[in-house]
């Protein structure tokens, strides 16, 4: 116990606050991607992947960031979390990622590409004690690994991992690039239980994510290129999954789309990334490349569907108490 709080405090001490004035994109101090947020302690931990490329031609992400929240409207930055290299089996790519507490544990998936021993991308998962880290692989070898499915010729339609657990302590994870897929997990969270199901989304790209309110699953996720984002609702995690529609139109130049949602404080949320950093900013203009986190308001219909989401420039600004 006495180990957990003396790192949850050193990680404390190395975070520095995000300068805001309740406005989209969440900071302009980095390109930041992929957001995938947890509620936890009162606090909003939102991991995000890191766009470093310098002239928008492709894809640039070696880390993965952290920033947290107890209001929605102000962040902290804690700096990277985990770094590609850490998976000493992986070669480049750090892309979307999931967390998920489970027992005290915090797990992190991660999409990221496999050296030559198994090429192509494969699904990591890293573990610590505490939302801050230091996370470390808990396996030594992927969790996932591209030719353990067939379904496409592409080496990237393993990606995008979003995990949750039941409330009788079941879980799955959900991934996927062209072909939906879930796979129920071990309890230990660190190996596969099962075969690799395929789902039935109409249009899907990728960045499946899913979430429960009431008793209804939602499994929203990119549709099309550029991409959108639609959502299906199910009274059960297996489906079947009846389709609702548009949920997020495009978002600004921003060719990709990826979305978290999640309840904090009795108020729902809709995280996403688009483009919309300006070239006056101190790190230049964003792009297709050079990407940025953003919050805004989620809201249901009384039939439990989902309320067409509004991007704003204003992001959240009211606090959450």
């Amino acid at each position: 116990m006495m180990k957990k709080t003396i790192m949850m405090l050193l990680a404390s001490s190395l975070t520095w606050s995000v300068p805001s004035l309740a406005k989209n994109p969440i900071t302009d101090k980095m390109f930041t991607a992929d957001p995938a947020a947890i509620v936890y302690q009162d606090t909003v931990f939102l991991y995000t992947g890191h766009d470093e490329d310098t002239d928008n031609t492709f894809y640039k992400m070696n880390d993965w960031l952290l920033f947290s929240s107890t209001d929605m409207v102000n962040w902290q930055h804690h700096g990277p979390i985990m770094k590609v290299t850490d998976f000493k089996w992986a070669e480049k790519h750090a892309w979307a990622a999931h967390m998920i507490e489970r027992d005290g544990k915090f797990y992190f998936y991660t999409s990221v590409y496999h050296n030559s021993e198994k090429p192509g991308f494969a699904i990591g998962v890293a573990v610590a004690d505490s939302p801050y880290g230091p996370f470390k692989d808990a396996r030594g070898s992927a969790l996932l690994t591209n030719d353990m499915t067939t379904q496409t010729d592409n080496d990237w339609d393993d990606i995008d991992p979003a995990v949750y657990i039941e409330e009788n302590g079941d879980a799955y994870m959900f991934f996927g690039n062209l072909v939906p897929k879930y796979v129920k997990l071990k309890d230990n969270m660190i190996e596969l239980d099962g075969e690799i199901k395929v789902l039935d989304l109409p249009n899907f790209t990728e960045a499946l994510w899913l979430h429960k309110k009431g008793e209804y699953y939602y499994l929203s996720y990119a549709s099309g290129f550029p991409e959108t984002i639609h959502y299906a609702m199910s009274k059960s995690i297996h489906g079947p999954w009846q389709y609702k529609g548009l949920l997020n139109e495009l978002a600004g130049n921003s060719e990709t789309n990826h979305q978290s949602i999640i309840e904090f404080k009795n108020k729902d949320y809709f995280i996403y990334h688009n483009s919309a950093i300006q070239h006056d900013s101190a790190i230049g203009a964003g792009g297709r490349y050079r990407r940025s986190v953003a919050v805004d308001k989620l809201e249901y219909n009384v039939d439990g569907t989902i309320k067409r989401i509004i991007m704003t420039s204003e992001g959240i600004t009211e606090p959450a108490r």
